[in-house]
């Protein structure tokens, strides 16, 4: 079948490419493959329709926004079943992550204004003449190129926000997800039908460079930390601003004082949910040694009672990139290669496109399976001395996205989290930080740069306008070819007087 991605589409290109099931094989629906030139024009649609979206006060935003919430609540069963046959993923699963994104899109719609609306601001002792206000305005048009592992909840995570902060967005869904990505645009088209606030562009990588390199205020991306600096560099070739999110290798610590059970718990749902495919999901545990082998029993026997399938009793689906179960093997091989020691499965695990659990213990550091990402059901877990040595050991990756400590301390607890290198870090759960919509959400390193969500999320989509004005004549004239040097003097003397004390 060929899909209908709604009004306002006017596609050139002849070439097509299918939405598979990642289970069945089953062709879902065929979509166009946007060139160049229809990556442009949509984006010139987008900027009347930004024009008239930005023109609109908070409230008419927030109404509309509220609505599109409404909507996606109404019919989250229709859209979850429709995340799952494209992505794998149990439809429960598809249902909480529908559930989030309405928490987000709901704090987004009824906190823009308070966060990007003008406000006073100080002037300051050298500036009292003046009134000074800031105020954030929208950057236009905002190309969101989303992923597939969670292709409602990740992009609407920029999508939302951007809408928030005023600006139109176009959306490059994931190839392996075009259906969802055309439901959410036909949805928000079902409560805007004014304008073209939101529109889609369908495609391989191909279509997100031109996406990158069309002009939009700005990018935000969700992939892998490769191809994020190929979308940089297509930015840097209009000085576009981009904000990244590129997967991490985040670490689990247990302390010696942790509740063991709530830890292997949080850990196995936090490592293999989705089949592993989680940007923050549990792929690293650091165990303090005194509890390491009590944990480790606790562990296995939560990771074998978990199945993959397609059915309605299966724990988690398939491999919804069909290419991963290849990185999966060549990891779990090294692993084992390096001395690692396989507790549950090993490379037998992988039957495509299911890969069942997976937990290998004393691996290596420098093995591919604690190094890299793997972006699978696979668990290492290793021994430390100490909280703080799991801490070391977490610092050493080259990613810093998200992180979990479990510990009774909680000062201990706070210390661990405080000093984990990540954007976020959960403390006696796994993965809470994304439920929380004012909480930042990004990192650093390979992990990527930028931050959705939250208060932070709303600003990366507007650019701060800071405005003066003069509301009365300055006792000194600063700025002008007439100051005297009684002027000046008199400015010193109270710069002097006001900064120049030492400190001890």
């Amino acid at each position: 079948m060929t899909a209908t991605l709604g009004s306002h589409v006017l596609v050139r290109s002849t070439e097509t490419f299918d939405s598979l099931n990642p289970a069945t094989g089953e062709v879902i629906g065929t979509y166009p493959v946007y060139n160049e030139q229809d990556v442009a024009d949509t984006v010139q649609r987008s900027q009347a329709a930004a024009q008239w979206w930005a023109s609109l006060d908070w409230s008419g935003r927030k109404q509309r926004l509220l609505a599109w919430k409404s909507y996606l609540t109404r019919y989250i069963g229709r859209l979850a079943e429709l995340v799952h046959t494209e992505t794998g993923k149990p439809v429960a699963d598809a249902q909480l992550e529908i559930l989030l994104t309405i928490v987000h899109l709901d704090w987004a719609a009824k906190h823009a204004r308070q966060v990007l609306g003008r406000r006073r601001v100080r002037s300051g002792l050298v500036a009292l003449n003046q009134a000074a206000t800031l105020e954030y305005q929208p950057v236009g048009v905002v190309g969101v190129i989303g992923p597939w592992n969670y292709p409602v909840f990740t992009p609407m995570g920029s999508i939302g926000y951007a809408l928030a902060a005023g600006n139109a967005v176009v959306f490059k869904p994931s190839e392996l997800t075009p259906a969802v990505g055309a439901w959410l645009v036909s949805s928000f088209a079902e409560v805007v039908p004014e304008q073209p606030v939101l529109q889609l562009v369908t495609g391989m990588g191909q279509t997100g460079a031109h996406l990158a390199r069309s002009g939009v205020g700005k990018i935000a991306f969700t992939g892998s930390a490769a191809t994020a600096k190929k979308v940089m560099a297509a930015c840097a070739e209009n000085l576009t601003p981009l904000v990244a999110e590129c997967g991490g290798k985040d670490a689990f610590l247990v302390g010696a004082d942790a509740d063991l059970d709530a830890a292997a718990d949080a850990c196995a749902w936090g490592a293999l949910s989705n089949a592993g495919q989680t940007c923050i999901g549990v792929e690293r545990v650091y165990v303090v040694q005194d509890v390491y082998h009590t944990f480790l029993e606790k562990l296995t026997e939560r990771v074998t009672k978990i199945r993959p399938g397609d059915d309605r009793e299966a724990d988690y689906g398939p491999m919804t990139l069909p290419d991963q179960a290849e990185v999966i093997e060549k990891h779990i091989a090294d692993a084992l290669a390096r001395g690692g020691r396989p507790v549950v499965g090993g490379i037998g695990s992988i039957r495509r496109p299911y890969v069942g659990p997976v937990i290998l213990a004393d691996v290596p550091e420098e093995s591919k399976a604690v190094a890299d990402e793997t972006f699978g059901p696979t668990i290492t877990v290793a021994k430390v001395g100490s909280l703080a040595e799991g801490v070391d050991r977490a610092n050493e990756s080259r990613y810093g996205l998200g992180g979990t400590v479990f510990a009774g301390n909680r000062k201990a607890a706070v210390a661990a989290a405080s000093a984990l290198k990540s954007g976020m870090t959960a403390i006696n759960s796994v993965i809470s930080f994304a439920s929380v919509p004012s909480l930042p959400f990004g990192g650093s390193g390979d992990s990527g740069f930028g931050r959705i969500h939250g208060a932070d999320g709303l600003r990366e989509f507007a650019r701060p306008k800071a405005i003066t004005r003069q509301r009365m004549k300055s006792p000194v004239n600063l700025t002008s070819f007439d100051r005297t040097d009684a002027d000046l003097r008199k400015i010193l003397n109270l710069a002097t007087m006001l900064h120049g004390k030492r400190y001890k």
